[in-house]
């Protein structure tokens, strides 16, 4: 996969009175306490029920849905805010990036939900940088390539839960613009532009500007949608006002080459606490993943392919094991008797103490796989036996 040499394309002159919307800050909600971060992960693998949460918000565009009209929740409605022009520079930047970009729109037809995001063309062939919660739990995906216009479906290749990182293959592209990565890391003070799909609009990418204010920064992030927790390590802290629809899009130097995949900012969310700061992935990190993905190499952390599906909505209420709240119709779970209010207390071999060893167990196993699995009625009867895991959502 050649992302070191990127495809070089003669770009049109810049477009200096492109607006770019401009969210008003959420206000903050009280800080509830801290949640694990494996536990809202579960819900594409397993459709576990969403947690409520606190911190920064991702940057993902996610919309309660009844096709074709999309109708944001409370928490992520994008506002109708003003927009201001941008300046000729930051034009001129976003004109040499914004040809290598696509915009990602998700189905996620288990929670009645869409979703919108950005993604990075990496390759001619039309393999694409995201983050990891732009597809989690999608059941369709599309994209639409900024620089020809046209709308592909594409396939999840893999992911990296952990690092927030994923790779999409869009289907029967070729000769696709692609962005430009830096070889030099960020620095504190330099001049950055954020571009993405913000408020997940489509169309021409908006742009952003602003600094590098802090490197090597941790963070905590809640998904709007599922509220899922983010905990995320080695971020580059940006004041440039990263939206709601961004995610997985770049953040760009002044010469428009990419030191980073935009993540988690401020607008329509909840921090931990009051800051309007964004934050990136340093592109390092991201193409590292991406690399081993493409090359088929799954690890711990880095699932590659489909993912195995029981299809049970699981949650933790203080006992041991995972309550099931929900079966989903058609699943594995279905075929071998799960109902709600059972317990499961086995799976592969090991004890279920949580939802989150389950999601663990989940994330190493390939649909088609049998799995012993052990659970227990309302009553406390106790019941084993097998259960073949069919393909579902990424987690």
């Amino acid at each position: 996969m050649a992302w070191e040499e990127p495809q070089h394309v003669p770009l049109p002159p810049a477009a200096p009175d492109r607006p770019v919307p401009v969210a008003p800050a959420a206000p903050e909600p009280p800080t509830p306490p801290a949640r694990p971060r494996a536990l809202p992960r579960i819900l594409a693998a397993l459709m576990v029920l969403a947690a409520v949460g606190v911190g920064v918000g991702i940057g993902y565009a996610a919309f309660h849905a009844t096709p074709p009209v999309k109708i944001s929740p409370p928490s992520s409605t994008p506002s109708a805010a003003p927009t201001t022009p941008i300046s000729p520079r930051v034009a001129a930047v976003a004109a040499k990036v914004d040809p290598g970009l696509v915009d990602v729109d998700t189905t996620l037809s288990y929670q009645a939900a869409s979703g919108a995001g950005t993604g990075m063309v990496a390759t001619p062939s039309g393999e694409v940088l995201t983050n990891n919660h732009v597809i989690e739990g999608e059941t369709s995906l599309h994209v639409t390539d900024i620089g020809n216009k046209k709308t592909y479906t594409a396939t999840v290749l893999g992911y990296d839960v952990t690092a927030d990182v994923a790779v999409l293959q869009i289907t029967g592209a070729s000769h696709l613009r692609t962005v430009s990565f830096a070889s030099a890391p960020a620095k504190v003070g330099q001049a950055v532009v954020a571009i993405g799909n913000a408020g997940g609009k489509g169309g021409t990418p908006s742009a952003v500007s602003g600094t590098v204010t802090k490197l090597g920064q941790t963070i905590t992030a809640q998904d709007a949608l599922s509220g899922r927790v983010e905990h995320l390590t080695g971020m580059i802290e940006t004041d440039a006002p990263i939206q709601a629809g961004d995610s997985g899009g770049p953040l760009v130097d002044a010469a428009g080459q990419v030191i980073g995949m935009d993540t988690a900012g401020s607008s329509h969310f909840a921090f931990a606490q009051e800051t309007t700061q964004g934050f990136a992935i340093p592109i390092t990190t991201v193409k590292a993943i991406g690399s081993q993905i493409v090359s088929g190499k799954a690890s711990s952390s880095v699932h590659v392919g489909p993912t195995a599906f029981l299809g049970v909505e699981v949650t933790n209420v203080g006992t041991t094991g995972a309550v099931i709240l929900d079966v989903l119709p058609g699943t594995s779970a279905t075929a071998i008797g799960l109902a709600p209010g059972d317990t499961i207390v086995s799976f592969d071999g090991r004890r279920v103490r949580s939802p989150t060893t389950l999601s663990d167990v989940l994330e190493v196993e390939s649909p088609g796989a049998t799995i012993p699995i052990g659970w227990q009625n309302r009553i406390g009867q106790t019941f084993t036996t097998t259960v073949t895991l069919r393909s579902g959502p990424p987690a």
